[in-house]
């Protein structure tokens, strides 16, 4: 399912940039609320956010004046925090993501968009404020996701957006995921900045 859904993607991103009106793309960077939601046959468990970031590179490419395709390649580090036996844990979680966002311009300073996003793990985290173990063969190398949001466009080729980011794959691997479903959850803020384009 996984492949049949990257497959399709891609050929959407093709066809739209074959025919595409106008491309434009730049640098964006920002805020991630991040939490992971764990799923047991315990009940369902929601720790604390972690505030931590995002950055990289997008680009539009509109296929008329108000529908296009916005793809991303970003670094993204998300994760959750805990407390256990008085010790507060800090998860951390850091993706290489590339969401394809299809986007709606209404008016040519503001948009929505929506999208599917595929992260590749590469480092997996537990911080305990002191010391830091590797976590990573407990999680799975890939996160499927879906992301939708807003933005507008500010002056001297500044913008904002909004964006929640909900995962659709279980991440749990190893001995955890036999019991416990885990999966993504962030809320981004944006700020970007144009490089090339109109």
């Amino acid at each position: 399912m996984k492949k049949t859904f990257f497959t399709l993607t891609l050929i959407a991103f093709c066809a739209c940039g074959a025919i595409a009106q106008g491309i434009s793309g730049g640098i964006k960077a920002g805020a991630n609320f991040a939490n992971l939601k764990y799923d047991s046959d315990f009940g369902d468990f929601s720790p604390d956010s972690r505030t931590s970031l995002h950055v990289g590179f997008y680009a539009t490419i509109m296929v008329s004046e108000t529908f296009g395709v916005q793809p991303e390649l970003m670094y993204n580090s998300v994760g959750s925090k805990f407390e256990a036996l008085g010790t507060e844990l800090t998860s951390k979680l850091d993706y290489l993501t590339i969401p394809v966002m299809l986007r709606y311009q209404p008016v040519p300073v503001f948009h929505i968009h929506a999208g599917p996003q595929f992260g590749f793990l590469m480092s997996a985290k537990m911080d305990d404020g002191d010391d830091s173990v590797d976590a990573k063969d407990s999680f799975k190398g890939l996160d499927l996701g879906l992301g939708f949001g807003a933005g507008v466009d500010l002056p001297m080729g500044l913008g904002l957006s909004a964006r929640y980011v909900m995962g659709l794959s279980d991440i749990a691997d190893g001995d955890a995921a036999e019991e416990t479903k885990i999966t993504n959850t962030a809320v981004q803020l944006s700020l970007t900045y144009k490089l090339f384009g109109k």
